[in-house]
This record gives C-alpha cells, sequence and structure tokens, in this order.
C-alpha cells in the first residue's frame, strides 16, 4: 500500500488540538488555584452547567474507534447501526430516572459506594477494582488502536502519537482537574463535528451529491436498515441492536464511574438530566454522521474496494484511506480529521484518568485516612493523575504486543463476568460464520492490479459444538449474558443464604422501574417496593425534591445519607459506614 504521507499544515492543524487542549488545563490550574480542594478537583464543586457536561459525555463515549470503526462497519454491513438511536434513547432516559437520582441525591462521588452502602465494603472494593483494571485496558486499546491505522495508511507516527496523548491528557488532567477535562471534552466535541462535516462536505461532492450516495447505496444493500429476525446469533438485526445494544450502552452510562461522576457534579439535578437528554442528542449527530461517512465511502469505493483488493490491511483503515484520497489536493484538512479522531481519544483517556483517580482516592485513600487535610487531599488526587496517565499509556505500548483485539454482589458479579468472557474468547477464537454476520458485497472490478497479497486467515479443521451457537452470538448481546448472569446468580444465592427484607433497606437506596410509570396506582407502587419502607422515611421525601446532599442544616454525611437516618438501620455500623449485620453480609442479596 502507499502510503500519502501528511504535509505541514495537517501537522499544524492537528498541533493546535493539543496545544489548545492543555492550554485550558493551565487556565483551570490559575483561574481555581485559590479553591481548589479534592472535591473541586474531583467534582468540579458541584457547579458545573449541563451544557459543558452534555459536550463532555458525548465527546467522552465517541472515541477514535467510533469515529473510525463506525463508518467501516456501515461500508461492511450497511445502515443498519443507524438502530442504535433506539438504545441510546432507552439508556438515556433509564440512566437519568433511575440510576441518576440515587447516585446524586445520595451525594456520593464514587458509584462504587453505592455498594458499600447497601451491601458491604468487600463488594465496593471489588467493583472498584475490576473497573480500574478494565477501563485500563480499555484505554491503552483507545490509545493504541486509532493511532495504530492512522500511521498505516497517513504515515503519522505510531508512538509519537500516543505518548503525546498520555503525556498531554495526563497534563490537563492534573492542572486543571474535572473541569479542565469537562471544558477540554466541549472543545473537542467540536472538533469531532467538524472533521465529520468536512468529510461529508468533500465525500458527497466527490460522489455526485446524497442522491447519488443514497441511489447507490440502496443498489448495493446497503440501506436495508431493519431486519427483524429473532436470531440471537445474527451480528446485527433489530433485536440484537435494540435489546444488546441497551444492556451494553447501560452499563456505560447508568453505573460508569465517568459518566455519573460528572453528572454528580454538576449544579443541580436538573442540570445533571439536561446534561443527558442534550448529550443523548450529540450521540445521535455523531451517529448520523458516521452512518452517512460509511455510505459516501462505500459509493466512492464501489467499483474497488481498498480492503479485499489488498490495498489496505484492516477495516479500521478505510476511513483514515478515504480522507487521504478526497483529501489529497488540500493540504490541512487530512489533519483535521486526525484531529477529529484524536479528539475522541483524547476525551476519552482524560475521562478515564479522572475517574479512575477519583475511585482510587474515595474507594481506598479516603477509606484508609478519613482525616486527610484539604491541601493533602488535593495533592494526592493530582499524584493519581499522573500514576494513571503513565499506566494507561503504558498499556498503550503494552496493547501493540497483544496481537489483536477482542470485542469487546460478588457471587453474581463473578457469573457475570465469567460468562461474558467464555463467550466473548469463544467468539475470538472461533469466529461466527458469515451465515450468520452477513457481510454485504463489494467489488474489486476495476481496481488497478498490485503486487500486495492479502493474508488468508487459517481455515480449522474442526469446530467444537458450541462454536456455532455459543461462540457465534451476537457481540452486542455479550453484555446482556453478563448483566442476566449476574442478576440470576446473585437472586439464587440470596434466597439460599437468606433473602433480604425490604424493611431493612434504605429508600434513599432504591429507584423501582415503576416509578417511570406514573399512571400506575399507589397501591401497585407499594407492591413493587418489595416491602421497602417508602411511605413513612425522611428519605423519601428528599427522593422528590433531589436535595439531600445540599441540606446541611440536616447534618449530611459524608456519604450523603444522614448519620441519624442510617442508625436505625438494623445491623448498620455508622462508623464503619457498613451492615454488620448477617442478613447484609451476603454480599448478593437484591
Amino acid at each position: 500500500m502507499e502510503v500519502k504521507n501528511f504535509v505541514v499544515w495537517d501537522y499544524v492543524v492537528f498541533a493546535a488540538l493539543f496545544i489548545i487542549s492543555s492550554g485550558i488545563g493551565v487556565f483551570f490550574a490559575i483561574k481555581e488555584r485559590k479553591k481548589m480542594t479534592s472535591t473541586e478537583f474531583l467534582v468540579g464543586g458541584r457547579q458545573m452547567s449541563f451544557g459543558p457536561v452534555a459536550l463532555s459525555l458525548t465527546a467522552s463515549f465517541m472515541s477514535a474507534v467510533t469515529v473510525l470503526g463506525a463508518p467501516s462497519e456501515v461500508y461492511r454491513f450497511g445502515a443498519s447501526f443507524l438502530i442504535f438511536v433506539i438504545p441510546y434513547a432507552f439508556v438515556i432516559i433509564l440512566t437519568s430516572e433511575l440510576f441518576l437520582p440515587v447516585f446524586y441525591r445520595s451525594g456520593i462521588t464514587s458509584t462504587y459506594e453505592y455498594l458499600q452502602l447497601r451491601f458491604n465494603k468487600p463488594v465496593r472494593y471489588a467493583a472498584t477494582v475490576i473497573y480500574i483494571v478494565q477501563t485500563i485496558l480499555y484505554t491503552g486499546v483507545v490509545v493504541y488502536a486509532p493511532a495504530l491505522a492512522l500511521n498505516q495508511v497517513t504515515g503519522f507516527d505510531l508512538w509519537g502519537s500516543v505518548f503525546a496523548t498520555g503525556i498531554i491528557c495526563t497534563f490537563y488532567c492534573t492542572l486543571g482537574g474535572l473541569k479542565a477535562v469537562v471544558w477540554t471534552d466541549a472543545f473537542q466535541m467540536v472538533v469531532m463535528i467538524v472533521g465529520f462535516l468536512t468529510v461529508l462536505i468533500r465525500g458527497s461532492a466527490q460522489t455526485g451529491g446524497f442522491h447519488n450516495v443514497l441511489e447507490h447505496s440502496l443498489n448495493g444493500s446497503r440501506l436495508d436498515i431493519f431486519d427483524f429476525d429473532v436470531d440471537p446469533l445474527r451480528r446485527h438485526t433489530i433485536w440484537t441492536i435494540a435489546i444488546g445494544g441497551t444492556f451494553t450502552w447501560l452499563g456505560i452510562y447508568g453505573v460508569n464511574q465517568s459518566t455519573i461522576q460528572r453528572c454528580i457534579s454538576c449544579k443541580t439535578e436538573k442540570h445533571a438530566k439536561l446534561a443527558l437528554y442534550f448529550n443523548l442528542l450529540g450521540l445521535w449527530i455523531i451517529l448520523v454522521c458516521a452512518v452517512f461517512s460509511g455510505l459516501i465511502m462505500y459509493t466512492y469505493f464501489k467499483d474497488c474496494d481498498p480492503w479485499t483488493s489488498g490495498i489496505i490491511s484492516a477495516p479500521d483503515q478505510l476511513m483514515p484511506y478515504f480522507v487521504m484520497e478526497i483529501f489529497a489536493t488540500m493540504p490541512g484538512l487530512p489533519g483535521l480529521f486526525v484531529a477529529c479522531a484524536f479528539s475522541g481519544t483524547l476525551s476519552t483517556v482524560a475521562a478515564s484518568i479522572n475517574a479512575l483517580a477519583t475511585v482510587t482516592f474515595e474507594d481506598f485513600i479516603k477509606s484508609f485516612f478519613p482525616h486527610l487535610s484539604g491541601k493533602l487531599s488535593t495533592w494526592i488526587s493530582k499524584g493519581l493523575c499522573i500514576l494513571f496517565g503513565v499506566m494507561c499509556t503504558s498499556m498503550a505500548v503494552a496493547a501493540s504486543l497483544m496481537g489483536s483485539v477482542v470485542q469487546g454482589a460478588l457471587g453474581g458479579l463473578l457469573t457475570g463476568i465469567t460468562l461474558s468472557f467464555w463467550v466473548a474468547v469463544g467468539a475470538f477464537i472461533y469466529p461466527a460464520p458469515n451465515s450468520k454476520t452477513w457481510p454485504l458485497p463489494l467489488s474489486t472490478e476495476q481496481c488497478i492490479p498490485s503486487n500486495v497479497t492479502k493474508s488468508v486467515p487459517p481455515v480449522l479443521s474442526s469446530r467444537p459444538a458450541l462454536a456455532d451457537i455459543w461462540y457465534s452470538l451476537s457481540y452486542l448481546y455479550y453484555s446482556a449474558v453478563g448483566c442476566l448472569g449476574c442478576i440470576a446468580a446473585g437472586v439464587i444465592i440470596s434466597f439460599i443464604t437468606g433473602h433480604q427484607k425490604g424493611k431493612d433497606i434504605q429508600p434513599l437506596l432504591i429507584r423501582p422501574v415503576c416509578n417511570l410509570f406514573c399512571f400506575w396506582s399507589k397501591k401497585y407502587k407499594t407492591l413493587c417496593w418489595c416491602g421497602v419502607q417508602h411511605d413513612n422515611e425522611t428519605e423519601q421525601e428528599n427522593l422528590e425534591d433531589g436535595n439531600t446532599w445540599k441540606q446541611g442544616a440536616e447534618s449530611v454525611s459524608q456519604n450523603g445519607l444522614r448519620q441519624e437516618s442510617l442508625v436505625h438501620i438494623p445491623g448498620y455500623d455508622p462508623k464503619d459506614k457498613s451492615y454488620n449485620n448477617p442478613a447484609f453480609e451476603n454480599v448478593t442479596h437484591f
């Protein structure tokens, strides 16, 4: 493959992204230097507005993997990816109406602190450790995979971009804390939109306009969006995307530290909800841009697919190769697209570093050393940002040695993780047959012959019985498998060891799904609370007004739950902030 290298203007545009991002960190470090406490550093003093938080949320979860991978997915499998508008909506509604109220009103900083309040410390620590390991692994891949794809197509320096990403993110996270992360993300979100728009405008002009794009996409079966096949082994159907996508993204939004941390940084619960709903609009915009980029790319390459012809070696190189083709005579614009891709990377890495520092400080350091001074707490938080910045960058280096990237209470937790890991690894070793993934046809009729030899994967002589059933499950169902396995195991173990009584549970820690349906009668609402005393507890009043943690006159505890109320819970130890009742010791109660 002939690599079309960047020119000076491309590097100038790309460098501007890093300079401005760093500048935002410096600005907030100077602006907030006199009032920088650990609370200010980790959650922005809980005074953020919904606008920048909404942009930050969208930028963080639309990483470079999305910018490069989603258009490629549409190019190869069609525009069914557009159905993700459905799970995105479900997830945002569930997060804002069920999960957010519990986290916001309890006043916690780490989402895993909730597990200690609801169960006990071992569950909290186990979840925190798993989150830390998973986030470091994920962040390393998010940094390395896009950098590798861009390097192989544009000649952009691989390790220079990897280390620059790690250094810059660590720099502005450490200097400015959450406010720097949020405002930098907001800027990077704008860059992502501008980058996508330039590709859409130039690409549609090169292919004869949107009407022509839609016509060729229709003829190439790329607009066959709705497939109602209920087979769970099919890669993309309306059911796998709507159901599996909801489970997948609910884990990302509903209980993810990075998401909840920015939501609880908002000045009011209303601002937090607005941030989520405006973020939904951002998700839809990015999704539509990615889908149309894939359709334009298909129209441009309809007679000569660069992947099957061997011009490029992997599908994730399609988008950067396409950009280098259409902007070949326009210096600076390829650099703008790379800035678009790396904006996704920077925002994801920065959010991860900040979240990792927060859970480590809140769940471990603060638990073991509760009387740290404000100044020392701030310096420890900054040190943790540096530590995790180094670890995430090191993980990106380790990712280069991994070869390929895999898609993708205690008893219940371990069961869910085991099931998800089992099916994901099995699918990696024994990929699903084409009859289930159904890649759409691609043409190489008008390709210029080259000397490139395309590698052919080895054909396995035999496949185990599970390969065409369990291992061929759509990747979108992996999260559903883990979630349902966790719930099932937790419920079974709870009943075996003695289930928990509803009257022993704090109403503030519960948010029944039935609360979403206001037309239900009071009788049915009470039934769905499963014995939790939601009518006569003081906390229920706060569930309605959302001001629990702000009511200083009512002696809000460190975790946001009032100590005088928690003391009355059977088995609750206010000093340890956990339960010592044998019924609560069973960590899998639901």
